[in-house]
């Protein structure tokens, strides 16, 4: 990011739902999001960054009236200006690894590695999405371990990779070769990064659309929306399987109903919290 600063959103995360605290921040262009709780109270805030790149004074404003329009009162709300060098590493403090599925270990590379014999991944995503804490990204995660293990694919496409954790963790798990696609420059570089420093090789193109290829494994963490959007170029992508998630449970019939439309077929859904992943086949 070039911004020198950014404003921090925090509420209370008994004030705002996630559900509503996402609508909210991503409606807005937050560029991260974060739940943080403190370990001796319990309390637990909700946390968005937004990049200042003009008037600081009409982004606060804005940010005040989209959660008022939300039913936020204002007192439930603090918002701190931060500089680069602080909110560039603003979740690192709450980051902690993270055991996922049978054998995966994903830490932040101030985190100490596996001892128990788990597949290292070590993420350094900066403002890029996905260090593997959220519920949907675990969902993917346990899901590409399950298929990798189960059905050794060739080739894995990663739309919308965020930090390239998911194309990352199925290179470990045995995958030959991966394409990491996302629209943002920021992610294309962390991907970049996060590959170097686990030892592999990750193809990563800057893109906002399916490539016109095929791959044994698609995975998709993204939004309903846009997935909805997508189906038809994405789902053309599918050599065998497809992992979508991003989802929130209300959402899961209406995003399944747009592939199973372009000829794919519902093989399982799983469910973590209010947010879940759907799986299709070829």
């Amino acid at each position: 990011m070039q911004a020198s600063k950014c404003l921090e959103l925090r509420i209370p995360a008994v004030d705002v739902t996630e559900k509503v605290f996402e609508s909210l921040t991503c409606g807005l262009g937050a560029v991260g999001l974060a739940e943080e709780t403190d370990v001796d109270s319990a309390f637990t805030e909700r946390v968005g960054w937004f990049v200042i790149d003009n008037n600081e004074a009409d982004l606060r404003q804005q940010i005040s009236i989209a959660a008022l329009a939300q039913g936020l009162v204002s007192d439930s709300m603090t918002l701190n200006t931060l500089e680069q060098q602080n909110w560039e590493t603003a979740w690192q403090k709450d980051w902690q690894t993270i055991p996922v599925g049978k054998n995966l270990w994903v830490r932040p590379s101030f985190c100490d590695a596996p001892t128990d014999g788990r597949i290292d991944i070590v993420l350094d995503p900066g403002m890029a999405f996905g260090t593997g804490t959220h519920p949907t990204t675990q969902l993917c995660l346990e899901a590409i371990e399950r298929f990798c293990t189960e059905h050794s694919p060739a080739t894995l496409l990663d739309m919308g990779a965020g930090s390239g954790l998911l194309a990352i963790t199925a290179l470990k798990l045995g995958v030959d070769s991966a394409l990491a696609v996302d629209m943002e420059k920021d992610s294309v570089q962390a991907c970049h990064t996060n590959a170097a420093i686990n030892g592999v090789h990750l193809d990563v193109k800057l893109d906002d659309s399916p490539p016109h290829q095929t791959f044994d494994l698609v995975v998709a963490n993204i939004l309903a929306a846009p997935l909805v959007w997508m189906a038809k170029e994405l789902a053309a992508t599918v050599g065998d399987q497809l992992i979508l998630s991003g989802l929130l449970g209300t959402q899961v019939d209406d995003v399944t109903a747009a592939y199973v439309a372009e000829g794919l077929t519902e093989v399982r859904r799983d469910s973590q919290g209010e947010w879940a992943s759907v799986e299709l086949k070829r």
